[in-house]
């Protein structure tokens, strides 16, 4: 028996990086996943691995900013695998610069993708989890669901040029802990991880790299001399892979962590901002 055996997780932002590593993990647990990301070649490649070894998996491309995707991504998750167990929001990327050059556009896309979206999904999938959770106390049965946000360190301590994603990914965790105080009675623990520096596309030392979002290239990547700096300050001095970051999430998603709710795991090496 893997630890998730007959569980359905839905990942947004699995498409790549870390996202992908957790997807990829909740299936080696013998989770059934939902695999989401902007583009569909890659959820659906992420797919094709899972199916390749065994595993259970569809593609659900799109935006988590859609009007109606929430709503459809979780019936995504009921009408191919029955329910939803375990909700990983994921998605995100970075738009930053000091407060006097940000526009209005700015601060609303990075709201929108690191706290509206992670808001409206939790939303959507509440009519899905209370209802199993009734359905299981008439039955005497304890059916234990997880939601793993994924916050920053950024969020928990600022950094300087970051100001809109720093304060969605406060937001998401006082959304956090909320959610673990209204869901407890659903059985349903809800928690989050933040990380530090970890080694994606979106984090790598590039110079003049773009990501391509709603439309808008942006400007992705680190410079070098930035990157040094910053892994200087890491007490492990080196950025964590994606499997190590997918480990900190789904280590949550666990038997071993079913009286753990409303707190956040620091994945960062030993930094604090």
């Amino acid at each position: 028996m893997k630890r998730l055996d007959g569980r359905t997780a839905i990942v947004t932002g699995s498409g790549r990086g870390i996202g992908r590593a957790i997807a990829l993990t909740l299936a080696s647990e013998g989770a059934n996943v939902v695999v989401n990301d902007l583009d569909g070649i890659p959820a659906e490649e992420v797919v094709s691995e899972i199916v390749s070894a065994d595993g259970h998996a569809v593609a659900f491309p799109g935006s988590v900013t859609e009007d109606g995707f929430a709503e459809e991504f979780v019936d995504t998750a009921v009408r191919e695998f029955g329910g939803v167990d375990i909700i990983v929001n994921n998605a995100g990327y970075g738009w930053g610069s000091a407060i006097q050059n940000m526009s209005d556009e700015q601060w609303d896309a990075m709201i929108d993708i690191h706290l509206e979206a992670p808001f409206r999904i939790l939303r959507a999938a509440q009519p899905v989890i209370s209802s199993a959770a009734r359905r299981e106390h008439e039955a005497g049965r304890i059916v234990q669901r997880k939601v793993v946000n994924v916050t920053s360190i950024l969020g928990l301590y600022g950094g300087a040029g970051h100001l809109n994603y720093s304060a969605a990914k406060s937001g998401l965790v006082g959304m956090t802990r909320t959610l673990a105080k209204e869901w407890g009675r659903y059985n349903v623990n809800v928690n989050a991880v933040a990380y530090g520096y970890i080694e994606t596309r979106l984090t790598a030392a590039t110079d003049g790299a773009t990501l391509t979002v709603g439309g808008r290239e942006l400007a992705t990547g680190m410079r070098r001399q930035d990157r040094d700096a910053l892994l200087a300050r890491i007490p492990l001095r080196r950025a964590g892979t994606p499997v190590e970051a997918a480990g900190a999430a789904v280590m949550l998603t666990y038997p071993e962590a079913d009286y753990v709710s409303g707190q956040v795991v620091v994945a960062a090496g030993g930094a604090e901002g």
